[in-house]
């Protein structure tokens, strides 16, 4: 049986950590989604931060705005991966339905756009997907 669709939370500062916190504290999942902030890095950095939180595995990258070296790093990342996308504006509620649909991968994460998807009404504003 293959792993449920892993969702990274990017992020600038503590955001992140603070969005994971709630989550886990309404919904009492804790192996989900996971933290990553830019704090104290530069690209390099946080490139490589990524690429451990991701695993190698299908995900979805959550990114606080829709520009910035959070996406600007999320974006080359996912450049070239089927497998991984990106999604800018992340919130709460957004991440809840991540949450409580998250599906198990079988070649691509859901498609975010309106109809296709548990992600596509949260997400449809701000779904980048790299290569396009």
């Amino acid at each position: 049986m293959s792993e449920p669709l892993r969702g990274v939370i990017v992020s600038h500062a503590a955001v992140a950590q603070a969005l994971l916190a709630a989550v886990a504290a309404i919904t009492g999942v804790n192996d989900a989604l996971v933290p990553v902030s830019n704090d104290g890095c530069d690209t390099g950095a946080l490139a490589e931060r990524l690429t451990q939180a991701i695993g190698n595995k299908p995900a979805v990258l959550f990114v606080d705005l829709p520009g910035g070296s959070c996406l600007t790093s999320s974006v080359r990342l996912a450049r070239g991966k089927s497998d991984v996308a990106v999604v800018t504006g992340v919130n709460l509620a957004m991440l809840l339905d991540f949450v409580f649909h998250r599906p198990v991968p079988h070649r691509r994460p859901p498609d975010p756009r309106p109809g296709r998807g548990r992600l596509g009404e949260a997400a449809q504003r701000g779904f980048h997907r790299a290569g396009r």
